[in-house]
C-alpha cells in the first residue's frame, strides 16, 4: 500500500526509533491521514464482517462471495446466475 509505503519510508534500524517516527508521522498527518487510512482498510473490514476466509475473494453486494477467482465479470456473471436460479 502506498500509505504504508509513506509511514515506512527512510525509517531507523533501532526499532524504537523507527516506532516513535511512524507515530509521529501518523500524528503529523491528522485527519487527512485517518481518513486514507480508513478508506484503504475498508475492504480488509469488510471482508473480515463477512467471513472471508481465504484469497482472493471477490464480494458482491456484500452477500454473495467468490472464492479463488480474481476475474470481476466472471464473478459478476456467476452471481447473476445464481440469483436467477433461486429468486
Amino acid at each position: 500500500m502506498r500509505i504504508e509505503a509513506e509511514l515506512s519510508a527512510d525509517l531507523p534500524s533501532d526499532s524504537r526509533q523507527a516506532a516513535e517516527l511512524v507515530q509521529h508521522r501518523l500524528k503529523e498527518g491528522g485527519t487527512l491521514l485517518q481518513q486514507r487510512l480508513a478508506e484503504a482498510y475498508q475492504g480488509v473490514a469488510d471482508a473480515w464482517s463477512l467471513g472471508i476466509t481465504t484469497i482472493p475473494a471477490i464480494v458482491v453486494d456484500q452477500r454473495y462471495v467468490i472464492y479463488g477467482d480474481t476475474n470481476l465479470d466472471q464473478a459478476l456473471t456467476r452471481v447473476e446466475q445464481y440469483r436467477k436460479e433461486r429468486p
